[in-house]
């Protein structure tokens, strides 16, 4: 089709044609306030055409599309509402220590107005639910040949999504989050542990809090921590301060109070061109600034801490009444940034 367009046109005037019948179809079938960004996936489409996909791929590419489409509606409603995802192993039975504590954490987190997300199976999994209840809870589900089902509380519930792929069902579980809280389990918890505090330490997602929780005296996450410390941290693999990117506890109490003091000060951040902008639930002081600029000059490539009134030009009209701090981050000091927002929320 595109040899037989460019026979007959030149490249430049079939781009044109094509963009034109593409707002045509949007406008009729598709008006949206993001047609730029729809013109272009439709583009995508054309290319794949154009480029003889193989099936097989078309058909990962399109139950993807199909699942975050999905997934994105289903939580869409809940958006202003905090959410964590909490994970475990499914096979904790219920009388467990572990389940216990993973029920009591997502029972306090809920009486603080959070929701949980956890991957709808048993084990951990349903303590999450159990704790927080069916109405509080998202179940995001994965279709495995054994051991995955799910569990009596979030069953039937219009909040259970099912995913085949794991990718997209990993991307739902951090997106969705403004808090990761892990409990034992096996090769996938440990999966989603690395994979959570990989994604902080790039800043490929925004900081978030990541705490280990487990039953009183338990000894998983002092053992894993023992690991990293000697393995990771003594062969030069991860840096001291990457140790801040997490809290380990044996309390639902002490986990729940680091997720909700994470967000006494902080509110949100992201990068706007070059300068990264912090919104603040409170004004800070001038010295606070000042201990700011003291402290962590380390971390910005240059100038220095700045406090804002509201958003930057660039940054959209989020959260309008919110002041910022901005400065110029140098995108790889995660574990000193993390710092950086501990004493943010520990100043008066």
């Amino acid at each position: 089709m595109h040899d037989t367009a460019t026979s007959t046109l030149s490249r430049e005037d079939w781009r044109k044609e094509r963009s034109e019948a593409i707002d045509r179809l949007l406008r009729e079938f598709a008006p949206s306030e993001h047609g730029d960004l729809l013109s272009q996936m439709i583009v995508n489409i054309c290319r794949l055409a154009a480029d003889d996909a193989d099936r097989g791929d078309l058909k990962i590419l399109n139950t993807t599309l199909r699942e975050l489409r999905y997934a994105f509606k289903i939580f869409a409603p809940y958006g202003d509402i905090p959410k964590v995802s909490i994970f475990g192993s499914a096979r904790t039975p219920e009388d467990h220590p572990q389940y216990l504590e993973a029920k009591k954490f997502a029972e306090l987190i809920q009486q603080e107005g959070w929701m949980v997300v956890t991957g709808a199976g048993d084990g951990i999994m349903r303590a999450g639910h159990h704790g927080a209840s069916r109405q509080a809870s998202f179940g995001v589900a994965i279709s495995l040949p054994f051991e995955q089902s799910t569990n009596n509380i979030i069953a039937n519930d219009p909040k259970l999504i099912n995913f085949k792929y794991f990718f997209t069902r990993k991307l739902i579980f951090v997106k969705e989050a403004k808090a990761i809280v892990l409990f034992p389990g096996g090769l996938g918890t440990q999966d989603e542990c690395f994979e959570s505090l990989t994604l902080v330490q790039t800043m490929k997602s925004s900081p978030v809090p990541v705490v280990m929780c487990e039953e009183p005296g338990g000894s998983y996450w002092k053992l894993w921590r023992r690991f990293v410390e000697q393995e990771l941290l003594e062969n030069q693999m991860v840096d001291e301060t990457d140790l801040n990117l997490f809290k380990i506890t044996d309390r639902a109490e002490d986990a729940v109070a680091e997720v909700v003091k994470f967000y006494r000060r902080y509110h949100s951040s992201r990068f706007v061109g070059d300068r990264f902008v912090i919104r603040l639930n409170g004004a800070l002081s001038d010295e606070t600034l000042s201990t700011l600029n003291g402290e962590f000059s380390d971390i910005i490539t240059g100038g220095r801490f700045e406090q804002r009134p509201g958003p930057l030009e660039g940054e959209g009209d989020a959260y309008p009444q919110k002041p910022r701090l901005v400065f110029d981050f140098d995108r790889r000091s995660a574990g000193r940034l993390r710092l950086l927002i501990n004493l943010l929320n520990d100043v008066p």
